[in-house]
């Protein structure tokens, strides 16, 4: 009797456990493929950087994408997919049920934009650059740039990020925030400085902002590669002899107009950026150099040059001394003339 009672006991605790485990089962297979009556058959949706569950639910639920964002939500979570949805804009297409978004969403491509940030531009060039490709705006951006408390989140010890957005080829995902992509460009340019490029700016008595600055001007007069070493040790030496660095690009950084050529006016505006009222270097970059100018900054040339001006060609005539810098300056002067007439 015992014996019978007690495979009856198990029995039925068999037929529970069954039961529990298909209800259990129902259950999830009823959140998984519950009916969102999502309209769109093609449908675009942005995952923002830093978006929770419960937002990334209201977005869906916003676009009409999901009728129930309790049941999407509890879908993700048993599913294990809560940290695993990726930034970006996807294209769901035929997208019904929770298991479809969620599908579509965490396996599927997310769009991208390709950003190229070029050598020597400047701040408001790359956000201008930024606004377009980006869908950014502007003055969002100029302002983050400016942030006393993104700067040094970032470590930047300077007032903005002149110089510290590093000049590449990017891929960034429709999703991305004005924020996450200027700090993932401060990255690129910290990723740079490895411990011998450090050492080689101690060598030199100089700052790592000291040397951005430098290779900033390298890239706002140089033209072609063969010439930027050359160029920094002008600069460098006329800094060991406490000499005016009289670089032009630093008079263009403070004109608020297009490039163009500089006239003797500009030269006397007063500005901590004028190299011909002031020694020393600015206090900060004037554009984004590339790796080329830092590199020449770090390693300049060794010659006796203090001078040099265009050529004409792209080039330039260096020189040790002011009578041939005069020449050479007579020389351009023939250039341009006989260009002008031949132009007229």
């Amino acid at each position: 009797m015992g014996e019978k009672l007690k495979k009856r006991k198990l029995k039925a605790i068999g037929m529970f456990l069954l039961v529990f485990l298909l209800l259990i089962s129902s259950f999830i297979v009823l959140v998984l493929f519950w009916p969102q009556e999502n309209p769109h058959q093609v449908v675009k949706v942005t995952v923002q950087n830093g978006s929770s569950l419960n937002r990334i639910a209201e977005v869906l639920n916003e676009k009409g994408i999901i009728s129930n964002k309790l049941m999407f939500r509890m879908a993700v979570q048993l599913l294990g997919k809560e940290k695993e949805i990726p930034i970006g804009r996807f294209s769901l297409v035929n997208a019904k049920s929770n298991y479809e978004i969620i599908d579509q969403i965490v396996y599927g491509a997310p769009e991208v934009k390709k950003v190229r940030i070029l050598e020597g531009w400047d701040l408001r060039q790359i956000a201008g650059h930024l606004s377009e490709v980006m869908d950014f705006d502007s003055t969002a951006l100029m302002q983050i740039a400016t942030d006393n408390e993104f700067l040094n989140k970032n470590g930047i010890s300077s007032l903005s990020l002149e110089g510290y957005l590093f000049p590449d080829t990017y891929f960034f995902f429709t999703g991305d925030t004005p924020k996450s992509v200027l700090a993932y460009l401060v990255t690129m340019h910290q990723s740079f400085w490895e411990k011998r490029y450090v050492a080689q700016a101690k060598k030199l008595n100089m700052t790592k902002h000291e040397i951005v600055t430098l290779a900033s001007i390298i890239e706002g007069e140089a033209i072609y590669d063969s010439e930027r070493a050359k160029i920094s040790a002008v600069y460098h030496n006329r800094l060991n002899i406490d000499m005016k660095l009289q670089a032009d690009p630093t008079i263009q950084f403070i004109i608020p107009e297009p490039p163009r050529r500089l006239l003797n006016r500009d030269l006397k505006i007063k500005s901590p950026y004028n190299t011909y009222l002031n020694k020393g270097l600015p206090p900060g970059p004037i554009n984004s150099p590339g790796k080329n100018s830092i590199l020449a900054a770090l390693y300049p040339e060794e010659n006796d040059f203090i001078y040099f001006v265009a050529s004409g060609d792209g080039y330039h005539t260096f020189t040790t001394n002011e009578k041939d810098h005069n020449r050479a300056k007579r020389e351009l002067q023939k250039i341009r003339r006989a260009l002008k007439r031949k132009n007229k």
